[in-house]
């Protein structure tokens, strides 16, 4: 495998960032996640974090150097960081448990898988054309797929923030998981949370990323969302990768945190798996800005309980 990444988050006007995003790869698998902490909740920066630790360990044991049933992988590691964010609220006696929305995508042998909850979002485009875009767990876009709602009305309908889909609720989340689709070379992978597609609409994002490579596109889009904002700005993050994609230059541009390389795995070996989600790293990045007690703490927990809740995969 051969690509191109970039990651950012700003944390916007507001007092936490709860979005986490991460990618972990071996020899012949890319895995991608992004996860926002839903604010109207206690704690959702832990059920983010929870979420990509869980999956990025639950990747480390089975991309062996590839995951043999990729979809069965999304679906149960999706219901592990559940459990486990569960798991989080009893053990430390919280009053409600954390809830997050969560889009993760595992690339392998040059096909794209991808499952979400809630209104994360990924964008799968080529050429400045979106070909797939997921669809958000909320309330607005039901009533637009019932057309009793405009699509321009996504980002200021008065119910837009409402979702019915999360990890952490009390019911059992529902993955929505996509068709598997054959990426080529100079394709764009987008996983975005939604304070960066509430304030950029579809075709903004898809133009941005075709006149420009992500190194320097994603940085500028999080800037114009964090601008148009303003001083109500939500958190805005942002995980893009181009397979195949050429040499880029490492810009952070006041980022809150910011990582940007071109990866080749081919000399990888076969037992090797790096990440840069916190706590499972054996090649991690350096900037370290979303460190704080309660999620060292969750980290802790969860990593006990990683080999428990593995057999699901099994």
């Amino acid at each position: 495998m051969q690509f191109s990444v970039y990651q950012e988050s700003h944390i916007g006007a507001r007092k936490v960032n709860q979005d986490r995003m991460g990618y972990s790869f071996t020899r012949d698998a890319l895995l991608l996640v992004l996860a926002d902490g839903m604010g109207g909740h206690l704690q959702g920066e832990s059920a983010a974090q929870i979420t990509l630790q869980t999956m990025s360990s639950l990747f480390q044991q089975h991309a062996t150097p590839y995951v043999k049933k990729p979809e069965r992988f999304l679906e149960d590691a999706f219901l592990a960081a559940h459990h486990e964010i569960h798991r989080y609220r009893a053990s430390n006696g919280l009053p409600d448990t954390p809830r997050t929305t969560v889009i993760a995508c595992l690339i392998q042998h040059n096909t794209a898988v991808w499952a979400h909850c809630g209104d994360s979002r990924l964008y799968w485009m080529r050429g400045g054309q979106i070909l797939a875009r997921t669809r958000d767990h909320s309330y607005v876009e039901s009533l637009i797929g019932k057309g009793l709602v405009a699509p321009s009305e996504r980002s200021t309908h008065p119910d837009r923030n409402k979702l019915f889909n999360c990890l952490g609720a009390s019911a059992v989340p529902m993955v929505e998981m996509s068709r598997r689709a054959s990426l080529l070379p100079g394709d764009v992978m987008l996983l975005c949370s939604d304070g960066l597609w509430t304030m950029l609409d579809d075709d903004d994002l898809a133009c941005r990323l075709q006149k420009h490579t992500i190194v320097r596109a994603v940085p500028e889009m999080l800037q114009a969302a964090l601008a148009i904002g303003g001083k109500q700005s939500d958190n805005v993050t942002a995980l893009a990768i181009m397979w195949q994609g050429s040499s880029v230059v490492d810009s952070a541009l006041g980022a809150t945190v910011a990582l940007s390389t071109v990866i080749s795995t081919e000399a990888l070996p076969l037992d090797l798996v790096s990440t840069t989600v916190l706590g499972v790293a054996e090649v991690a990045p350096e900037i370290d800005a979303f460190h704080d007690d309660e999620i060292e703490k969750a980290i802790a927990e969860i990593r006990g309980a990683i080999e428990k809740s593995s057999h699901v995969l099994k």
